[in-house]
């Protein structure tokens, strides 16, 4: 549930008292958050694997070594198609999405990848195909074109929500993916909150976020439903999303692109989706609240090196931490291919990948140094529950000199150091502390935190009372 947080600003002006968040089941039935591989970050910078072709084959290799490096067996087990999977300019005869055949055979996909213990995802837009407007929507008598209107610039009409025959269409799109055997939907260009990319979209289009959670009950099979880009957080189109999808993206993608990108992402882009998750989570801290939606950070650039993924091997790391903490789906976008030494060693960490299931329940949001408020801050730090038996995780982090969109406008070189007490954190009492990434214990303290960090670096601890 959606709780504003200038109801009670005005009572925190001496002390910011730590409210619980929790999360809660989906809507689709999930307790925990997507981990799994997505095309599109080869498909978008061609040149960090110049020998990747969007086709089955391909596919395959990649998501085989889910299997292969044991990220399987930490939950990893989404394969999910981005754009280009499908026909783009038609459906079938009824207008339903269909495979592009010259590049995917969708039930013989869905056959290799269950029989590894994957699973397969598609991604989607809004709309049906304007080439499809005298097509006739499957059981029934309506014609695509007497429900939907207008060009969306994505070779696709608006539905007319509400409308005899527009849920029916999303009903027999999502049984036909039930039939090849999809478990998750990603659905794209959702407005509110979407830029426009050269595209027309209409103002609001969350109702076809109801539309495809509706189909996915019907079609009896249980499947995600990942909604995007950077959607937006105001009460009312927040409701519609936590009511209906599994998880939505706080910020817009983080990878670079074009033909010539032969880096994934970079520090600046970072520190824009680090504070975007900030800006959505502050929402929900100014009482105890429950939510029950994942938010998606954007796909997961940390498996090759650190050249191929635009930032330094702390900043792996940091990131990381980042999405683990947050409770965001970890989705890779690297080429799996490809895995250096450190990529293995951030991705096979058995205790960083339970803050993730610490997480799922207990997301982290900010707790400044020295005030506890949720600022953006180049020195910051960041608390996840604590949880019913006192647990807690907290993230302290060194984001380095605001590269143009971190919003802490603030340029401190070098090594920092960073003190957070436990009043600030809004906890109390003697906990044992453990470094996660190096298995470090660091002892015990009834007071506060302290870690020296250079630009980029970051300390994840959980904290046991004793």
């Amino acid at each position: 549930m959606y709780i504003p947080r200038a109801a009670t600003l005005a009572a925190a002006v001496t002390s910011v008292p730590l409210h619980s968040l929790t999360i809660t089941q989906t809507p689709n039935g999930f307790t925990n958050s997507a981990r799994g591989w997505n095309s599109f970050g080869i498909q978008a910078n061609a040149a960090t694997d110049p020998s990747f072709v969007f086709n089955q084959t391909s596919v395959e290799q990649q998501c085989d070594v889910l299997v292969s490096a044991g990220l399987v067996s930490l939950g990893y087990s989404y394969c999910s198609l981005d754009s280009g999977w499908s026909v783009g300019g038609n459906g079938d005869e009824n207008g339903r999405i269909i495979a592009d055949s010259s590049l995917f055979n969708m039930p013989d996909l869905a056959n290799h990848l269950h029989s590894e213990g994957l699973q397969l995802g598609v991604y989607v837009v809004p709309g049906g195909f304007l080439a499809d407007v005298n097509k006739t929507i499957l059981d029934t008598n309506i014609t695509i074109g007497s429900v939907c209107s207008g060009d969306n610039g994505l070779a696709r009409c608006n539905w007319q929500y509400g409308q005899d025959g527009v849920q029916q269409w999303h009903d027999s799109v999502v049984a036909l993916f039930a039939e090849w055997g999809v478990d998750f939907i990603k659905l794209d260009f959702i407005t509110p909150g979407s830029p426009d990319n050269g595209v027309s979209l209409p103002q609001n289009e969350s109702l076809a976020v109801v539309n495809y959670h509706n189909a996915i009950v019907k079609s009896g099979r249980q499947m995600r439903l990942d909604i995007s880009w950077k959607l937006a957080r105001d009460p009312s189109d927040f409701s519609i999303w936590e009511d209906n999808a599994d998880s939505f993206r706080t910020d817009q993608d983080i990878n670079n692109s074009g033909a010539d990108s032969d880096s994934f992402t970079a520090w600046a882009t970072v520190q824009r989706a680090i504070d975007n998750y900030r800006q959505y989570i502050v929402l929900h801290t100014s009482q105890d609240e429950t939510l029950s939606i994942y938010p998606d950070m954007d796909n997961l650039y940390v498996g090759n090196s650190a050249a191929e993924d635009g930032v330094t091997d702390d900043e792996r790391f940091t990131i990381m931490s980042h999405w683990l903490g947050a409770g965001s789906n970890l989705i890779l976008g690297n080429d799996l291919t490809q895995l250096d030494d450190t990529g293995k060693a951030i991705l096979t960490n058995a205790a960083a990948h339970s803050v993730a299931d610490f997480a799922a329940k207990n997301p982290m949001r900010p707790r400044n140094p020295g005030t506890g408020e949720g600022d953006a801050q180049q020195l910051q730090a960041w608390i996840g529950g604590p949880d019913d038996t006192g647990k807690a995780v907290v993230l302290l982090a060194n984001y380095g000199p605001d590269e143009g969109q971190s919003g802490f406008n603030t340029t401190l070189t070098g090594v920092q150091n960073l003190i957070v007490t436990w009043q600030d954190l809004g906890i109390s009492g003697s906990f044992d502390i453990q470094e996660v990434w190096n298995g470090q214990d660091l002892g015990s303290s009834s007071q506060q935190l302290n870690a020296s960090l250079d630009e980029g670096q970051s300390l994840l601890v959980v904290m046991t009372p004793n």
